[in-house]
Order: C-alpha cells, then sequence, then structure tokens
C-alpha cells in the first residue's frame, strides 16, 4: 500500500493503526473550557490528541471578540472553583498563576432591585448578616441555618458526588443516600422559603441556578452548594478577561504537543459495529480515532452527528421529549465614558420573579419585562477597554427557541428596551455614549454553537435530568464516545465542565502503545 497516511487522516476506504507517537488516537471535538480540560487529560494518558474547533479560535462559549480596542468576553465570567483550573496545571507540572492572574471579587455580585433597593453579596459572614439585617433583621437566624444547610449540600453533592460519572446504575445507588439527606427532590427555592421569609432575600439566596441554565424553583435543592463553594473559594475573575485562561489552557496543550484544528467542522461521528472509528469533517476530511469526545452540545451531537440506528438510549424522541434550559440573550458594548459605579458584577432583578421564570421555562413566552446580569469588566482590568472607556456585557435569560421567537425581528427593539432601563438606573447617559455594540440570541446560540433549541446549557438541569439521568459522560450507545461539558454531567458553569472532564477521565484508562504499520 503506497498510499500516503496524514497524521490524523486516513483514506476513507483504509483501515489502519499509523501513528508517530505509537499510541492511541483520541479526537476532540470542540475547544471550550470541558474539550481543552479532557484533552489535556487524555495527552497526560498517553493518548494522541486532536482537537477539533470549528471557529476560528479556542473558547466555545468562552470566545473572545475584540472590536475596536474593546475585549469582550462571549460567555463565562464568574470564576469560582479555582481549585480545579489550577489543578490541570499542576498535573503538566506548571503552576496557574505563571499564566493566569485571578482576581477575587469583592464584593461576588451587587444585587439591585426594582425599587432602587441594593444588596451586597460577599464571601463575608459578618458583612452578610449585615446585609441581610438591612432587609429584614427577622431572617437573620434563619439566614443562619440556611447556610448550614447549604454546606451539608456542598458536602454530599459536590464534594462526594461532583466528580463521580455516574457510568451505571450502581453509582446511582451508592449516590442515594446522599441525595435523601439533601433532599434532593424539593426545589431550590422552597429550602430558602423554609428558612427566610422577606421575599427580596429569597431572591437573593436562590437566583444562583440561573446562573447555569436552572429554575430556582424547579432545580433540586442540591444547587445549594452553590452558596457555600463560594462562600469557601471565593468568586474570581481574570485580568485579560476569562479568555486569558482559555489561551492558558491552549499553552498546556501545546507544551503536551497537542494541536488544535481550527475552522473544523464535524459533519458525522463514523461508527462501525457500534464502535466509534473517527469523524468527518464539513470538508470531506475524515479523521481516525478510537475514542471521540464531544464538547459539543450533547443534544446536538446525537441528533445531527450520529445515525439513528446506533442511537438505542438517545432516540430523536427521548432527545425531544427533554426539558432544555432557557436561552440567552447577550448585549455586548462600549462606552466613550466610565461608569464607575458599577462593580463587576450585577444584577438587576426586574418586579416579577417566579412569573418571569414561569415564562422562560415553562411558558416559553418573551415577556416584556426581564431580569439582567450586567457584566463591567473594567472595573477591574482597564485594558479591556481604549482609555477613558468601559466594556460590558448584559445578558437576559429568555426562552429557548421553542417561543417561536423570530430573533431577526426582535432582536433590536428588545436591546433598546433593556438600554432604556439601563439607561433610567445604572447607566445614565448609556445611548449617546455607545461606540461599540452587538448581540448574541438564541438564534446564534442554535446557529454559531449548535446547540440544540438554541439552549444556552442543555438540559435544565432537573433532578430527574442530573446525575446518572444526564446524558452520560461514556455514551450509553456507543463504544469509544464521550461527552464532556455544560450539557452532559454534572452540568454547566466552570466548575461543573470541569468536573465532568475529571468525571470522564476516570472512565478512561492510559493508552496503549499499538503497532506503527498498517494492520
Amino acid at each position: 500500500m503506497d498510499q500516503k497516511v496524514d497524521h490524523f487522516k486516513i483514506p476513507e476506504n483504509v483501515v489502519a493503526y499509523s501513528h508517530v507517537n505509537n499510541s492511541e488516537r483520541a479526537l476532540v471535538i470542540g475547544a471550550g473550557f470541558g474539550g481543552l480540560a479532557v484533552a489535556i487529560r487524555l495527552a497526560l494518558k498517553g493518548y494522541d490528541v486532536q482537537v477539533l474547533e470549528r471557529l476560528g479560535s479556542a473558547g466555545g462559549r468562552a470566545y473572545v471578540h475584540r472590536r475596536n480596542g474593546f475585549t469582550f468576553d462571549a460567555g463565562p465570567t464568574i470564576i469560582t472553583a479555582p481549585f480545579l483550573l489550577e489543578e490541570l496545571w499542576d498535573m503538566c507540572g506548571k503552576k496557574m498563576s505563571d499564566d493566569v492572574d485571578l482576581r477575587a471579587m469583592d464584593p461576588f455580585y451587587q444585587i439591585r432591585f426594582a425599587d432602587g433597593r441594593v444588596f451586597n453579596y460577599t464571601g463575608d459572614l459578618e458583612r452578610m448578616k449585615v446585609e441581610v439585617a438591612k432587609f429584614s433583621p427577622k431572617d437573620l437566624p434563619g439566614y443562619l441555618r440556611f447556610l448550614d444547610e447549604a454546606e451539608s449540600c456542598y458536602k454530599l453533592a459536590f464534594e462526594d458526588l461532583g466528580d463521580v460519572a455516574f457510568d451505571n446504575v450502581q453509582d446511582l445507588v451508592k449516590a442515594m443516600p446522599n441525595l435523601i439527606k439533601m433532599r434532593a427532590w424539593k426545589s431550590l427555592y422552597s429550602v430558602v422559603a423554609k428558612y427566610i421569609k422577606d421575599p427580596q432575600l429569597r431572591e437573593v439566596m436562590s437566583f444562583h441556578p440561573l446562573l447555569i441554565g436552572g429554575n430556582p424553583f424547579s432545580v433540586s435543592s442540591a444547587y445549594a452548594l452553590i452558596n457555600s463553594l463560594e462562600r469557601k473559594w471565593g468568586v474570581h475573575s481574570a485580568m485579560g478577561g476569562t479568555g486569558s485562561i482559555i489561551k492558558g489552557m491552549v499553552g498546556l496543550l501545546n507544551g503536551l504537543g497537542v494541536s488544535i484544528r481550527y475552522a473544523s467542522t464535524v459533519k458525522k461521528i463514523n461508527i462501525v459495529d457500534n464502535k466509534v472509528t473517527g469523524v468527518t469533517l464539513e470538508n470531506g476530511d475524515v479523521l481516525y480515532a478510537n475514542k471521540v469526545v464531544s464538547n459539543a452540545d450533547t443534544a446536538w451531537t446525537y441528533k445531527n452527528l450520529i445515525d439513528p440506528e446506533y442511537r438505542k438510549v438517545w432516540t430523536d424522541k427521548k432527545i425531544e421529549n427533554g426539558k432544555y434550559s432557557m436561552s440567552l440573550f447577550v448585549w455586548y458594548f462600549g462606552t466613550k465614558k466610565q461608569y464607575p459605579q458599577v462593580p463587576h458584577h450585577m444584577m438587576l432583578l426586574g418586579e416579577r420573579y417566579k412569573e418571569l421564570l414561569n415564562d422562560i421555562f415553562k411558558r416559553h413566552h418573551l415577556a416584556k419585562d426581564f431580569s439582567l446580569y450586567l457584566h463591567r469588566p473594567t472595573a477591574t482590568d482597564p485594558s479591556l477597554a481604549p482609555e477613558g472607556c468601559d466594556t460590558f456585557y448584559v445578558l437576559s435569560p429568555v426562552p429557548h427557541l421553542d417561543s417561536g421567537t423570530d430573533w431577526s425581528e426582535v432582536a433590536e427593539s428588545y436591546r433598546k428596551s433593556i438600554a432604556k432601563m439601563l439607561g433610567e438606573t445604572v447607566l445614565p447617559g448609556l445611548e449617546e455614549n455607545l461606540v461599540e455594540s452587538f448581540v448574541m440570541t438564541p438564534q446564534d446560540f442554535q446557529d454559531r454553537l449548535l446547540s440544540y433549541k438554541g439552549a444556552a446549557f442543555g438540559l435544565e438541569p432537573l433532578l430527574t435530568q442530573s446525575a446518572w439521568f444526564r446524558p452520560h459522560n461514556r455514551s450509553e450507545d456507543i463504544e469509544g464516545l464521550y461527552m464532556v461539558g455544560a450539557s452532559t454531567h454534572p452540568g454547566a458553569g466552570i466548575p461543573g465542565v470541569l468536573s465532568s472532564a475529571k468525571a470522564l477521565d476516570s472512565l478512561i484508562t492510559p493508552a496503549k502503545m499499538v503497532s506503527n504499520h498498517a494492520r
């Protein structure tokens, strides 16, 4: 056979093993946090890894937009549990602090209500007690009991179960005592309401699941763990933006000899006898590997990249019947003046809470009102904007595409509504000071990031769609296929995504040496 065998490309009709390092191959689809983390772990296990990314640079949802001197992080901006990142650098014999400068946030968030009242959310217990007392002194004892509950959930769910792969029913059985202790069938909001009576304080203590795609009135009480996670490890931001962490992870891969192939969209995952054999790209290239890890949206992966005859568990019907997280409307903008009164992270909560969430999650109705997360990274790092300017993005949770909204028609009017609200509250004179502006809609989540229904976080993290009930890290259907990222176990958020890579790592044995000759 005198055909030339490319390093990661095998002629379509050739079954061969040929590898310069004499080790097994793994392809990773997607260069988001999960894909990069698992690529590092696989390379350290001796696999010859190739990362495939359809965009022009790494990051996925953590993509970076640079426009006219403004740097915009596309997605995740709240860094918690930094030890999960540090672990990756440690595994490579390096120190994260040499590549990434993390800064602790104080406050973690400023929460502003429609009536103008402000809650400064920090990790300092005494200051938090003062903030709680500002709203309702009678709720102080209940708040302290809630903290105890959150700490218990942190130990039972995050420490004990966060990186357990839930690969089989036995894993679920082993976890049952922890789920029972947490009363995991109760909603987070109901647990908060048990301890705290003030309506606004209930919102303060229950909004966190929205940061990972969950409705506080529906997600498991286990998500109280986020409160404890933040108090224990802090909330951080990276100098240079979240993209600097992605850049550091790419650097780790470079040091391990792993390359990322950009502008490479996977068209199909190739399967023979229910075993992965590699992938076919949109340009027709066929890449061989005996392990494929998808960091792409899991529902999209199963529905669009794998032929139906190989899907006994994740059938089209099961995928379509899932309950999916909300989507996001994100407006990125730069101003020619600065707003020093606005902190790095701010939540602006509207007059409606439960009813707005019902519109988003249950009725799939785009309401006229909204609650917002406002991100001003130049509060910490002025280099992210030209001198004298500010960089922002504002994020509004909205229904996924089942709402039927035509975002090409609605996006500008929705942006203007948000701009009006911000201009009347925390960013006076906003419209006349805009110098940079663009948006991302649920349609972009579907078309650009290939998220099923434009849902920003995959399946909604309900108890019945979590742990063993969530798409497994090791495919239930196909040998050699694995999932990593927000839409698999344990779920969204940087800690969840990094934990999914760790869970997957526990399922994969070190690479075996293989023959250097075709066979």
